[in-house]
């Protein structure tokens, strides 16, 4: 394996059928949702709070994404700001049965903390 994961693992799921259009493909979009479920579970934990997705930056497409793939998203921390944390996504397949490991997307994602009026919160570094 050349290319290997940067970060924690913060989700694997399983792409189903219902999770293409309909030539097939796994939709893009739900792809990125599971990018952004995994960076929401990683900032949770540095915020110590709710977090929302404030900006989705330079994301690429790889590879595309099969049914049966096992996705797995790998979460790096970037940058703790006042009340933002930017991290690097970057999602990898398995494919049905074989070791190796491919990625097919990757990106920055931006997340705000926030208080229990949905306003923006500090975060406590």
């Amino acid at each position: 394996m050349k290319d290997q994961p940067k970060g924690e693992l913060a989700i694997r799921v399983v792409a189903m059928p219902k999770d293409t259009n309909p030539a097939g493909d796994v939709f893009g979009g739900w792809l990125i949702s599971q990018m952004d479920l995994a960076g929401g579970v990683f900032c949770r934990k540095i915020a110590k709070g709710r977090v929302v997705t404030v900006t989705i930056d330079s994301t690429t497409f790889n590879a595309p994404v099969f049914i049966g793939d096992t996705l797995c998203c790998y979460v790096s921390l970037v940058k703790i700001g006042r009340t933002s944390i930017t991290v690097y996504i970057e999602a990898y397949v398995n494919r049905d049965f074989e070791d190796t490991r491919i990625k097919v997307t990757e990106g920055e994602f931006k997340y705000v903390k926030m208080d229990e009026n949905r306003k923006p919160a500090l975060i406590n570094k």
